[in-house]
């Protein structure tokens, strides 16, 4: 089973990129997320044809998440149960389901804008929620993992140069705690590093020649139970699918599960 995740930063834009991507990956189960649309402008014609139901999780031109699968989705949660909000608003940053053996959420966590900006602090209590709303699954027998753009480089290891992200949301020590009580409910990162080549970044800025010059940071994660992790067989970065004109601003990160 091949299970990924990947930031399309709008699914509209990204559509034929990312049909034939998932063609030509033979990926089973995509998390996905920055879907940038409403659920009516979802294209589920357009995955169906090739194979993919989709769970969506998505209301407007910001946000939104989505799971595609060839291999079921049952029990389908829409939404983050005690999520916060942010002005007023439940945004749309989660989607949860389970595909085949495996259950599965798929995560648009905050940016956090800056330290001081009250979206830090929605941030820090939607990952709190995240870490109540995993516990049983994530303690669970069954292969379970939490997919998505988390909007947090785990260690310095994750950021091209940590030291002109000083003072910085993405590396906070705060954030850092907030995934690490995540990892507490029984979730490891099945991602290791290195991978095929040294650094591997999932996110790469537009501007300044950021993927070009392999000025990124890692923020797209997988994180899975024990069930999870020890059915992992291969993982990697899709560098590739960065590359090109009208291409997501995010790689795709890919776990092979033997199960």
């Amino acid at each position: 089973m091949r299970i990924a995740t990947w930031n399309v930063n709008s699914i509209t834009a990204r559509l034929p990129r990312l049909l034939a991507w998932l063609e030509s990956s033979g990926t089973d189960v995509l998390c996905v997320q920055e879907t940038k649309c409403t659920e009516e402008q979802f294209p589920f014609d357009a995955l169906r044809e090739i194979g993919y139901e989709a769970a969506v999780n998505a209301t407007g031109r910001w946000n939104g998440v989505a799971l595609l699968s060839k291999v079921g989705l049952d029990d389908v949660v829409v939404g983050l149960p005690g999520g916060p909000e942010y002005d007023g608003v439940r945004e749309p940053r989660a989607v949860a389901a389970t595909c085949g053996p495996a259950r599965v959420w798929s995560v648009y966590v905050p940016n956090g804008r800056e330290v001081d900006h009250a979206h830090y602090a929605y941030k820090l209590r939607w990952l709190d929620a995240l870490k109540t709303a995993v516990a049983d699954d994530a303690a669970g027998q069954r292969p379970f993992a939490v997919l998505g753009d988390f909007n947090v480089a785990p260690t310095d290891d994750d950021v091209w140069d940590p030291a002109l992200f000083e003072g910085a949301t993405h590396v906070t020590p705060k954030e850092r705690s907030a995934l690490a009580a995540l990892r507490d409910t029984g979730l490891s990162d099945v991602v290791p590093r290195p991978l095929k080549y040294d650094r591997p970044y999932t996110y790469w800025d537009y501007r300044g020649l950021g993927f070009p010059k392999n000025k990124g940071m890692r923020i797209d994660l997988v994180y899975g139970n024990g069930g999870f992790a020890k059915a992992v067989s291969d993982s990697y970065v899709d560098r590739e699918e960065r590359k090109g004109k009208g291409a997501s601003d995010h790689a795709p990160v890919v776990v092979d599960l033997d199960v």
